[in-house]
C-alpha cells in the first residue's frame, strides 16, 4: 500500500488493484456500495440500521427509486428490493442500471429488480455478438512445422 496526500494506491503482487481519493478528518468516512452489497443482501434488516446508509445511494436516480419503492413506510421486504437493484447495479453496470431506472420512473411505474432485468436484458439481447465464420484447422499444416523440425 502506497499512501500519499490525495490518494492510496493498493498493491497485490506489484500490480496496482486499487487507488482510492484519500478521506482525511477525524470522522471521514468513503463507503463503496460495491463493497458491502454482497452482505446487505443476505441481511436485508442490517441496512435501515447501517450507519453509512447514505452512501448506499450512488446518485439521486437511486434515491429516487428507494423512495418510490419504499412508499409509506419502509419494511424489510421493500429494502430487500432495493437492495437487489443495488446488488443488479455492482453485478452489472451501475450506469446502464440508472438509465433503465430513469425510465421507470418517468413512466412513473414503481422500480424493481426483475422489471430492470427485463429492461436490460431486452438492451443486452438487441446488440448481440457480431456474428463469426467457423474456424477452418488445417492440422496438416501443424504436422509439417513438427516434421521439419524434427529434421533440422
Amino acid at each position: 500500500m502506497r499512501i500519499f496526500e490525495r490518494h492510496i494506491e493498493v498493491y497485490y503482487a506489484q500490480k496496482l488493484q486499487l487507488s482510492i481519493e484519500r478521506v482525511t478528518g477525524r470522522n471521514g468516512h468513503r463507503i463503496n456500495y460495491r463493497h458491502v452489497i454482497w452482505s446487505l443482501v443476505r441481511k436485508p434488516g442490517a441496512f435501515a440500521r447501517y450507519r453509512h446508509r447514505e452512501d448506499l445511494f450512488p446518485s439521486l436516480t437511486f434515491r429516487r427509486a428507494y423512495d418510490a419503492i419504499v412508499g409509506d413506510g419502509p419494511t424489510t421486504s421493500k429494502d430487500l428490493e432495493y437492495l437487489r437493484i443495488l446488488h443488479l447495479a455492482a453485478a452489472t453496470s451501475d450506469a446502464d442500471v440508472e438509465a433503465a431506472l430513469t425510465m421507470l420512473l418517468d413512466a412513473r411505474k414503481t422500480p424493481s429488480s426483475a422489471a430492470l432485468k427485463d429492461l436490460l436484458g431486452a438492451q443486452t439481447n438487441q446488440e448481440g455478438a457480431p456474428p463469426m465464420a467457423a474456424l477452418d484447422i488445417e492440422l496438416e499444416t501443424y504436422d509439417d512445422l513438427l516434421t521439419e523440425g524434427a529434421l533440422s
